[in-house]
């Protein structure tokens, strides 16, 4: 057995050097601006979502479509997005970051765009399925971008803000609906999402690539161009090192991928817990209150209300993500979902109602910004993340693809209670993944 040559004995020594000035790195002009357009590219991702709940309702107002077409443009939507996420995942790994970053916004906006000329609806369904891959890999690649770029100690806080930011797409998509939809139809707003993502993803060219993705790649000289880059733009800004707990990059990376398969578990089971929680409530707010008694148009301006909470729970999650740790932000916000979503279950008032509401939509956001924003990715190590990401965020969509023929199921047999105590169950469950298995990653380094 030969010896290992000077050569084996350089990389580490070389790897070691470039992750801590990596881990050294404050914020500089180049992370605001990857922050910006990632934060960018959620926020259109939130609006997608009631972009295609806003549009379909003028589909069969103008006979373009009808309801079994309107299914598969919803059904091979959710595909789309499976596919993505699980595409970025592997691009992200494999061939670079920013390979996966800047191609899914572009994909997008492209065939968004296409679809709002669409003839009729099979181009509109086919252009919808392949603009929906590029925006499934949005998730997965915009906040695991932030998590390699972000200053170790303020991490979770940029990761949770570009959620936050992310939500406000969502009442911001219902005003746009409600202006643009009955002087424009719904092409007025696939035009209007389209061309917002090809701006956006002209100006996500030339960024540098992750030096953590060129570290493990072993790409040392242009790893160590960008940290240059980096030192110069905080030189410039008059901003020391961060001060960085020594600590062997190797061990630390070995010792994530050692519980590969322990962590991919909990990231599978917790982004399905935070995903189909908060889509089955938020989507069905208005279904449910009509079945509770309250009449259609009250439902409206009651479920309205409540999503409010949104943008609120995603600041929350925001603040206290570095202020009480990741696990124990989650725990905290799976249990109070099992709370009042056993409450909400008994009400009648419409006020009980809507504050318990309130507080529900505001845990589920906080879930989100938490373990979607930062848990998920910071879970492996630079070898895997994307992957791994990819494949948590592409089972919890899966998961939600089947949500609504669950609920039809319990609506039939039981009644509006059934629905809530599903969720409140499930999020007993992901309270306990997370004490007994999920490992505590605040303020932890990343290889």
């Amino acid at each position: 057995m030969s010896a290992p040559s000077s050569t084996d004995a350089y990389q580490p020594k070389v790897a070691g050097e470039l992750l801590h000035r990596m881990n050294a790195i404050q914020t500089t002009k180049t992370f605001r601006r990857i922050f910006f357009l990632t934060a960018a590219g959620l926020f259109l991702d939130a609006m997608d979502i009631y972009l295609a709940s806003g549009t379909m309702s003028s589909f069969t107002a103008t006979r373009f479509a009808t309801t079994a077409q309107t299914s598969v443009f919803l059904s091979l939507g959710f595909l789309g997005l499976f596919i993505g996420s699980v595409a970025a995942g592997v691009i992200g790994d494999t061939k670079g970051r920013m390979k996966a970053f800047q191609w899914n916004l572009l994909l997008f906006g492209v065939f968004t765009f296409i679809g709002a000329f669409a003839p009729n609806m099979t181009i509109l369904i086919i252009s919808r399925f392949i603009s929906e891959i590029g925006l499934g890999a949005e998730l997965v690649t915009s906040f695991s971008i932030i998590n390699e770029f972000a200053p170790v100690k303020t991490r979770g806080k940029w990761c949770t803000t570009a959620s936050f930011i992310a939500n406000i797409g969502a009442p911001v998509a219902m005003v746009l609906c409600l202006v643009i939809i009955p002087h424009f139809t719904w092409r007025g707003m696939f035009f209007i999402s389209g061309i917002a993502a090809i701006i956006f993803s002209y100006f996500r060219h030339n960024l540098p690539e992750s030096p953590r993705w060129n570290i493990e790649h072993r790409h040392y000289d242009a790893a160590s161009e960008t940290l240059d880059m980096l030192n110069a733009e905080m030189d410039a800004e008059h901003k020391q090192p961060a001060e960085v707990v020594e600590q062997t990059s190797t061990q630390e990376s070995a010792d994530v991928n050692k519980h590969l398969g322990r962590n991919t578990f909990v990231a599978i089971a917790l982004a399905i817990a935070a995903m189909v929680c908060q889509y089955t409530f938020t989507s069905w707010a208005p279904t449910l209150l009509v079945k509770q008694g309250i009449n259609i148009s009250s439902s409206l301006v009651y479920s309205t209300l409540m999503m409010i909470g949104a943008p609120v729970g995603a600041f929350i999650g925001s603040r206290l993500v570095e202020k009480i740790g990741r696990k124990l932000n989650i725990i905290i916000a799976f249990s109070l979902v099992a709370i009042f979503g056993i409450t909400y279950a008994h009400l009648n008032s419409p006020v009980g109602i809507v504050i318990v509401g309130f507080l529900l939509t505001c845990c589920f956001y906080v879930l989100n910004a938490t373990i979607i924003g930062v848990y998920v990715t910071e879970l492996f190590s630079t070898k895997y993340r994307f992957r791994g990401s990819g494949v948590a965020n592409g089972l919890a969509k899966l998961a939600n693809f089947g949500m609504p023929y669950l609920v039809v199921f319990f609506l039939s047999v039981s009644s509006v209670s059934m629905v809530l105590y599903f969720i409140a169950g499930l999020a007993v469950v992901a309270a306990i993944i997370t004490f007994i298995w999920g490992p505590e990653t605040t303020a932890k380094q990343i290889n």
